[in-house]
């Protein structure tokens, strides 16, 4: 197979590409000219993965087909994990695929390209702890959806215990860390709705971190503000705490041992340690080094998202988040279709910082918008914020799907809610 454009990871940034580039170059020049490639079936937009994992966001209904996407997009989709790559020949190997029982269903296949974009996002960075093992992770779509499943297991075992209890500890107290500890106490709330006095159980959350603050990467007025709201709704923050083990229902760290029920490990990112075997040249937390053109060391391939290190400005890196992938994607897309029409684009690639928000659960949320009125920065908080934050991954849908079919989709979710409850019980 050989297409002028593969894209290696359908996240955030990745199908957005792809979308933008099939739109323009499908309908007159045929299917076959962009390739989207991913490990799974459907897409999530990774900012939402806390709320399946509290099981207040239901995957089955949020993910979209990847399938389905290409037909409407007009790019091709091939279901697969890249395992190497030669530059010289442009081309890429996908692994294998094989069922349960371990018998293959799609040989190894060999992929050439025009032009390679990777985009394979990053996951938790364990940083050597050991006992990793004990904890859940929450990188994609299936392990939100296993933290799920053992998370309503350990809710019905708490309201028959006798200590009528249940304790998390979320270690790392970034976005993830942070609004996983807000979503899990709204889950908690709305199951205790539906359960009788003698089977209501208490949840205790430890958010545990090693930093001075919460949120360290976004300003210290919404750190404040975060940590404040958190410690209202009963949550024990932990700062400039260090954890030094895991072991099954335990953390060990510099302040001491913490019993839990579920740990989650929400710390750091990395990218896959793969990425350093595919000859590209890569950072020491395996990210792909890039210029601004988002060009990596080798001619014809890009790299964008968690994936990449791009650099910014005060020697600073682009941050990892859906917004930078969101720019970067329009950015590779006006490059790629210029080069397709064998023009040269000298444009660099300019992050623009719009602010951060962060949903705390119970229709509260905090934020900073950047560039604002007169060029200063407004810090939103409350049922404001909160809809802001809701509106961003309506914005992504909208990248993918169109307005109309956003607009349709958002109302039936909120129909679909009305009926059968916000909280997946099952």
């Amino acid at each position: 197979m050989h297409f002028d454009v593969v894209i290696v990871g359908g996240g955030a940034g990745g199908l957005e590409l792809a979308a933008q580039l099939g739109r323009h170059l499908g309908r007159s020049l045929g299917g076959e000219k962009v390739l989207l490639i991913d490990r799974f079936p459907y897409h999530i937009w990774k900012p939402t993965l806390h709320e399946v994992a509290a099981g207040t966001l239901d995957a089955h209904q949020e993910g979209l087909s990847y399938t389905v996407l290409a037909r409407r997009n007009h790019f091709s989709f091939s279901i697969g994990e890249m395992c190497a790559l030669d530059a010289q020949r442009k081309t890429i190997t996908l692994e294998s695929m094989k069922d349960a029982q371990g018998n293959e269903l799609v040989p190894q296949r060999m992929v050439s390209y025009k032009h390679l974009v990777l985009a394979t996002g990053s996951g938790s960075n364990s940083f050597g702890t050991p006992g990793i093992e004990h904890a859940y992770l929450l990188e994609n779509a299936v392990d939100a959806q296993h933290f799920h499943t053992d998370w309503l297991s350990a809710a019905v075992r708490a309201s028959f215990s006798s200590e009528r209890s249940l304790s998390v500890a979320i270690v790392g107290a970034g976005a993830t860390g942070v609004e996983l500890s807000a979503e899990l106490l709204e889950a908690h709330a709305e199951l205790m709705q539906s359960l009788g006095s003698s089977q209501r159980f208490r949840l205790d959350i430890t958010l545990v971190e090693g930093g001075e603050r919460i949120l360290g990467g976004l300003p210290q007025r919404i750190s404040e503000q975060a940590t404040l709201a958190l410690r209202r709704k009963g949550v024990k923050v932990l700062l400039s705490t260090r954890v030094l083990e895991l072991r099954k229902g335990e953390l060990v760290t510099s302040g001491g041992e913490i019993q839990a029920d579920l740990i989650v490990w929400a710390a750091g990112i990395k990218a896959a340690d793969s990425n350093a075997r595919l000859g590209l040249e890569v950072n020491r937390i395996h990210q792909f080094v890039v210029d601004d053109h988002l060009r990596a060391s080798v001619a014809d391939i890009y790299a964008m998202g968690d994936c990449a290190a791009c650099p910014w400005e005060e020697g600073r890196q682009v941050p990892a988040r859906a917004q930078a992938a969101h720019q970067q994607a329009s950015y590779l897309s006006r490059v790629l279709l210029a080069l397709l029409k064998e023009r040269e684009s000298d444009e660099p690639f300019v992050y623009k910082d719009f602010g951060s928000l962060v949903s705390l659960g119970d229709n509260k949320g905090v934020g900073n918008l950047m560039g604002g009125l007169a060029g200063k920065n407004f810090f939103v908080e409350g049922l404001i914020a909160k809809w802001m934050y809701m509106s961003l991954h309506l914005m992504h849908h909208r990248a993918i799907l169109g307005s109309g079919k956003t607009g349709l989709l958002a109302l039936a979710r909120l129909l679909q809610q009305r009926v059968s409850g916000r909280m997946k019980l099952h």
